[in-house]
Parts: C-alpha cells; structure tokens; sequence
C-alpha cells in the first residue's frame, strides 16, 4: 500500500505559504494518485507527523514491513530513525534501500577507506566504479498486480494545508538530445538556453537518476560529471553531517569576521546591488523559483566575499526560493563560496567567467536584460549610489 506524507515538521516551518515546492509536490503526488485509481489502486496521502501516521496506520492495517528509500539529510535520518524504533516495539520491520544517486555513502572512497574531499580524484574513482548494472533501472511496472487493492479517496488540499497555488509552470522533465551534446559549450553562458533545468525532478525523485545517467553519459561527458557532482555532495553530506546543520566544513572559517550588513544583504535578496549579473540573477530567481549554475556562483561568491555576509544568510535565502533546493548541493553555492569543500569549483567557476569576460560581456548584458531593474546600471561596474567592498573584501578573504 503506497503512502505518502506531506511532514508538518517541515510544512508548518515554510513562512511563505506560496512555496512552489510545495506546490510541486502536491501536484505530482495528485498526478499519481489519479494514475493508481485508473489502475484499480490507491495512494494513500496524509498531511501530519510521521511518527503519528505510521502510530494510525499500525492500528489500522496488519503491517509487516515498511519500505522506504535513503535520505542522507539530518532531520531526515533522525525521523527515519524514530520510525524505525516506533515501528520495531510493534514487530514491524523498516526497510529502506539506495533510490535517488548511482553510488551513494561509503559506495566511492579512497582506498584507504576515508572519504574524498576533492572532486576530480572522487569522479574518477566514481567511473571506475560502473559495472553494467549501474544504470539499470528496476522493472516496478512488473509488480504492480501487488499493490494493496483499495478505494481511493481524495487527498488534502493545498488551502487544506495552509498554501495557494501560484498557477506558474513548472520545468517540464523532458530535454532534448541536442541540449544534452551542446551542454559543455553552452552551459557557461547564462544568456543562453543551455541547461535542462531538471534540478527540481532530480531533487524530488520525479525522474530516475538510472535512467538519466543511462541516457546521457553517451552524449556528453560535461553532462554525466554535473550528476557525479550531485553524488559527491551527498557523500559529503553524510560523512560531515555538521555542514548540513550550519557548520562550516573547516571549523576555521567559523571565525570569519562577516559584516552582515542587513541593508546590503536585503539588497542582494532583491536584485538591487547594482552588478547587472548578480541582480539579474536574484531577480530570476525570485520570478522562477531557478537561477542558472555559474549566476549561482557568481550570486553566492558576491555576497560572501564581496560584501561578507555570512554564507548561511544566503542559504536560508536560497532554501526559501530555488524549486530545486538540495541541503547537500546547495553547499556549492551556499556554505561553499566562504571557502568550505567546494571552493576549488568556486573560484575556477569565478575566474574562467572573468577570463572569458570579453566572450561573455554581449551574452550576459543579454542575461541581465532578461530581467531587467526598474534602474539602469552601468556594466560592468555598479552602480554610483551603491557603497560595497570588493577589492578589501577579496583581500579579507584570501587570508583565511
């Protein structure tokens, strides 16, 4: 019997009640439900605690096993583990097993059994990893007959919950072949429609990483490396679990001597700094819920190191916007740019856009033009009006 749980743990925490996560979500659960019922089956969907829904449901049905896949996230092993043990006192068995990455946790370290904390060496050893069931997707279609046959109901509401719908689209999870072979040329040049935005169908499981990875790695090396990345993240995550909960991953950094300036910082929320491409970034963030990677970069490198801000401001700015927030990958532009584990990818992110300055300044003047201030800002420089600290900052900064 399928289930699923929109958390109050994490609902009831989301301030903006039109969060297009949610949204999304909901719309693709109610998608599946309405495929089940065609089907003859059900989805069952709450809208509560965990811990209180599987209390419910040991009441209401005779279950022998649950069955759920890894999230390497903190709040998630910790409520994964109170189900365990909710669910252990009633005889139940908990089971859950490797779903959204090819290689996850201990699956690529070093030989001498310590995890990587560099990309390159862990993306090689990565690929030598593959056999030929790495991509192999499972055959689910084959069990359906097993489903638990039941009549279906309707699920909760989004008002039910405490959201509005924003009526916006969402990126669609098909791309094309092409963008895939041209995705290394084109993937720097945000003015360009170079990406496939498929971030948020990869964060919330809407489409298979098997068949993704399957699919790509014969077209283009560039792309297949992006998904390396993401794993990589992951692997972080759940050897330095301090970084998914505000922690620096050097515990030097945690002395940085940030400014903090909350009128520079709400400026950068909204798009208002005076650099065309941080702005033009920020503003398409706010409008679509997606910022293109490098603008990610660039975004994140200018509130920390030109403006010193803490990095984690800029986080819980992001978690609030992207449709694709992960807690592991957003450590590349989040806890990242101050000088944490991805600060290689930063800087040579940063520098190649600044060496390519003469290619790209027609390209993102384009970029910035796509979402344009109600003021006109010279470029490259900022603005005359606006007081920020580049140079000294960039300075400041290096020495740590």
């Amino acid at each position: 019997m399928p289930i699923f749980i929109f958390d109050r743990n994490i609902l009831d925490k989301l301030e903006n009640k039109t969060d297009r996560r949610v949204e999304f979500i909901h719309q693709v659960v109610s998608n599946l439900a309405e495929q089940l019922v065609d089907n003859g089956r059900s989805l069952d969907v709450f809208y509560g605690f965990p811990s209180m829904v599987f209390e419910e449901l040991s009441h209401k049905y005779t279950i022998a096993n649950v069955y759920t896949n890894h999230d390497v996230e903190p709040y998630a092993l910790e409520r994964d583990e109170e189900i365990r043990k909710l669910l252990e006192k009633k005889g139940i068995g908990f089971k859950t097993f490797k779903d959204q990455v090819i290689f996850e946790k201990n699956d690529v370290i070093k030989d001498d059994g310590t995890p990587y904390t560099v990309f390159t060496p862990y993306s090689r050893k990565w690929k030598s990893c593959l056999n030929a069931n790495s991509f192999s997707s499972y055959p689910v279609e084959d069990h359906f007959e097993h489903f638990f046959r039941k009549s279906g109901h309707a699920i909760p509401s989004l008002e039910s919950m405490g959201f509005v719908a924003s009526g916006l689209e969402f990126p669609t999870e098909i791309y094309s072949e092409e963008l895939i072979r041209n995705y290394a040329i084109n993937r720097n040049y945000p003015g360009l429609n170079g990406t496939t935005k498929l971030g948020v169908h990869l964060r919330f499981g809407t489409i298979s990483i098997r068949e993704l990875a399957r699919h790509v790695a014969a077209l283009s090396e560039s792309f297949l490396n992006e998904l390396i990345w993401r794993e990589f993240y992951q692997m972080i995550l759940w050897y330095f679990p301090r970084v998914g909960k505000g922690a620096s991953f050097k515990p030097a950094y945690e002395h940085i001597p940030w400014r903090n300036n909350e009128d520079e910082f709400a400026s950068w929320c909204e798009g208002k700094t005076g650099y065309p491409i941080v702005d033009a970034g920020m503003r398409e963030l706010n409008t679509t819920g997606f910022m293109h990677n490098r603008v990610r970069m660039i975004t994140a490198s200018f509130l920390c190191k030109h403006l010193l801000i803490d990095w984690r401001w800029g986080e819980a700015y992001f978690a609030e916007k992207l449709l694709d927030y992960d807690l592991a990958s957003i450590m590349e532009a989040g806890n990242g740019p101050q000088g944490v584990v991805v600060m290689q990818r930063l800087i040579s992110g940063y520098l190649t856009l600044h060496c390519r300055r003469k290619n790209l300044i027609k390209i993102l003047i384009t970029y910035a033009n796509g979402y344009p201030n109600s003021r006109s800002f010279p470029i490259p420089g900022p603005s005359s009006t606006t007081s920020l600290h580049g140079n000294d900052a960039w300075r400041h900064m290096l020495r740590y």
